[in-house]
């Protein structure tokens, strides 16, 4: 390799180990040597740390060895410029890098500087890792881009973002100019939404934040890549494999950019610059070159995905704005309103309805009433989206499947919100969208492309007409809403005794590999995205897809929920590791859990019952453990008694737990799902005969220990005190 690079390369770590050093002393001199450490909100302790050494630093004294490790590997100063045709040293010292960030934006937690900060955002929670890092699983995010210094211009910056987004990339940002200027920076100045919704992610001004962007892959190894803690090389392995990320230098590359960038290789993620570095061509460590320079700016992405070796495949759709997942986060406000409809002062709703072949004209996209061109700019005016679908395998139970793919790819457009779904639908387009030519037609366009696209085993004709008159959408809304019933009736009718077969879903054995989830009317899937018509679709669509019909079977437990026919499924696909199954029970043979869950059961002993806590509660619960530290346990797909995730809309199925007594025997509960869920809930407090059993449960806002639980559910005459023993 260059000797140059690897002179600049160890003369960054040593500068960064040293400021690590006489960082920790100033910390420890200050707070003293048990003081706590930690990133807010996660179980994985400091990450990379961890990922590579296993060590579980908590305290500041913890961090001293690590130092000591970090020096440790430290090459020394190269003295010549002689080719070498091996990274060894410059990966050592990329590594050590690593470690002695980690340190520093660690202690920026303990004495400051925050590095949340305005615009920047520090380090990503165990709730953002999970929400997110599916998607690197699933392949609707197929990598990452560390971003480190501003593009030439802000116009070039907004360019590369949108190039960026409009490939379901995730752009994490963080390093700086000799100004102090970053990429974030010329975002936010152009009015660019910033944060994990837009999937445009700004960790810290400093280059020593995308210890971050290494932490977020190296918890994906050990959280969806099954990697055990300080097992480093199947850590680096999965990420080369799995993690498809690369290092855009936008801007000057010096000493600190340049460990920084060697780290990321330990990595396999290569390095593409804009300015004329030398370059590492020759192939080893990443799947192809090492470092690329001198690209010219507006070629710089496609250049990365080329050395990244990424596979990108993309439908157009005829819009005249960016499209791609990572605009399904934008928000349209008020002052940059150009239509909006529904809402509060409103009617506005989205209809998708099977028809005859006959009666379908493919590709017809009609607006009944005003375009966007002939009402008052800010204004709110009614809605009506019928889409028509026409297949020779489409069904009706399909139609709400289809449905509720509106939500996501109506937003999928930049400067287009969506909110809700059927009756309750808002959307609004913005000024700029407007600007750039986008008309009410081009929702259907939307539509047609999508839905053509996502699902054409059973789509062949789609006819969208929208409407835009009070009369129109009112005479419609009748129609919609007597749908809408039909299949609210349908699927409460729905019973796991009214089907001869469930249905099995394997989409995260890519991270939990003996995982299996069984979905049936009653239990929907633990990530709760999956229910049983959803997986009939699946398995409509691509018969060899994740989602498989399961016969039942001879029942052998009816009211744990266990048949025989499943467990020999189970069995088999979980690779031999998992011989039986129940469904209703969670203290025996319970479902494994891969990792998405909604929510996690866990025993209370102490109060005969159960508590639910959901990954958006952050807090101490009566086990003794936070959301966070109970996914390591739950997940990774194996089975333990009195431990089990579940999707939160289960909780309002009577086949909740039923083995163990059911709703009745939670006694505590994350006030997030209280609320969120306030409507659902009553309604199950109601068909059990307990109708003001809600206000018996308690939640984290009365009990975050059992000492504190227990002396409220007796004051409030909980019923699971009088129930039969759990056990």
């Amino acid at each position: 390799m260059s000797r140059i690079i690897a002179t600049d390369a160890i003369k960054g770590a040593h500068a960064f180990v040293a400021r690590a050093e006489a960082s920790l002393k100033e910390a420890i001199d200050a707070k003293g040597p048990n003081e706590a450490v930690a990133f807010p909100n996660t179980g994985y302790f400091l990450p990379v740390i961890h990922g590579f050494t296993g060590r579980k630093v908590t305290k500041l004294s913890e961090l001293e060895p690590v130092i000591a490790l970090a020096k440790d590997l430290l090459p020394a100063v190269p003295t010549d410029r002689r080719w070498l045709p091996y990274l060894g040293e410059t990966l050592d010292a990329g590594v050590a890098t690593l470690f002695a960030e980690e340190t520093i934006e660690a202690l920026k937690y303990v004495v400051g500087p925050s590095p949340v900060d305005g615009i920047y955002l520090g380090a990503a929670d165990d709730v953002i890792l999970r929400q997110r890092g599916i998607e690197f699983v699933d392949g609707s995010a197929p990598g990452f881009a560390a971003v480190v210094g501003p593009a030439p211009s802000n116009e070039m910056a907004v360019r590369l973002a949108r190039e960026m987004q409009e490939k379901n990339l995730y752009i994490f940002i963080a390093g700086c100019d000799a100004s102090g200027r970053t990429f974030a920076d010329q975002l936010d100045e152009e009015g660019v939404q910033l944060g994990w919704d837009t999937r445009l992610v700004p960790f810290g001004r400093d280059v020593s934040a995308h210890i971050y962007s290494l932490g977020f892959a190296t918890r994906a190894a050990m959280t969806f890549g099954g990697v055990t803690p300080g097992d480093y090389k199947k850590m680096l392995r999965y990420n080369r494999l799995r993690i498809f990320a690369f290092v855009m230098a936008l801007d000057h590359v010096d000493q600190e950019k340049y460990a920084t960038a060697a780290g990321a290789i330990s990595y396999g993620f290569p390095t593409i610059a804009h300015t004329a570095i030398p370059e590492i061509l020759p192939r080893g460590v990443t799947t192809y070159e090492h470092v690329v320079s001198n690209i010219p700016v507006e070629d710089i992405v496609a250049k990365a995905i080329e050395v990244r070796g990424l596979k990108i495949v993309i439908t157009k759709v005829p819009v005249p704005v960016a499209y791609g997942p990572a605009f399904e986060g934008e928000r349209v406000r008020k002052e940059s309103l150009q239509a909006e409809f529904g809402g509060r002062r409103a009617p506005c709703f989205e209809y998708l309805r099977m028809r005859e072949m006959k009666d379908v004209e493919d590709g017809r996209i009609t607006v009944h009433g005003p375009e966007i061109d002939d009402m008052e700019k800010g204004g709110t005016v009614p809605l009506a989206i019928v889409v028509d679908v026409a297949g020779r395998k489409m069904q009706k139970d399909f139609e709400p499947v289809l449905e509720r793919k509106i939500h996501d790819y109506i937003n999928g457009a930049e400067g287009i919100q969506h909110i809700g779904q059927r009756d309750i639908t808002w959307i609004r387009i913005s000024i700029t969208a407007y600007q750039k030519g986008f008309k009410i037609k081009h929702l259907g366009d939307i539509l047609y492309a999508k839905l053509k696209s996502d699902f054409p085993a059973i789509v062949d004709k789609i006819a969208v007409d929208i409407y835009t008159t009070s009369e129109a959408v009112d005479e419609l809304m009748v129609v919609a809403r007597q749908a809408y019933h039909e299949r609210n009736v349908r699927v409460a009718n729905m019973t796991d005794e009214s089907v001869d077969l469930f249905y099995s879903c394997t989409l995260c054995q890519s991270f939990a590999p003996n995982h299996v989830c069984i979905v049936s009317p009653e239990r929907l899937g633990l990530c709760g995205s999956v229910n049983w018509l959803d997986s009939k679709a699946s398995f409509e669509i691509n018969p060899v897809g994740p989602n498989q019909p399961v016969l039942k079977g001879k029942v052998t437990d009816p009211v744990k929920g266990e048949w025989e026919d499943i467990n020999q499924f189970v069995y088999q696909w979980s690779h031999q590791s998992v011989p039986r199954v129940t469904m209703y029970s969670f203290m025996d043979a319970s479902m494994t859990s891969c990792g998405c869950f909604e929510c996690i059961v866990m025993l209370i002993p102490e109060a005969n019952g159960v508590m639910v806590v959901s990954r958006e509660d952050a807090s101490m619960t009566p086990c003794g453990m936070t959301f966070t530290t109970l996914a390591g346990t739950a997940g990774g797909g194996i089975q333990t008694p009195g431990l089990m995730g579940v999707g939160k809309y289960y909780l309002t199925s009577k086949k909740f737990i039923s083995a163990e007594g059911g709703f009745k025997r939670i006694v505590w509960m994350s006030s997030y799902l209280k609320e969120s869920m306030a409507e659902e809930l009553k309604q199950v407090c109601e068909r059990i005969g307990e109708p003001d059993l809600l206000d018996k449960i308690a939640d984290e806002r009365v009990a975050t220990t059992v000492e504190e639980l227990l002396p409220f559910i007796e004051e409030k005459g909980h019923p699971a005190l009088t129930m039969d023993p759990i056990f």
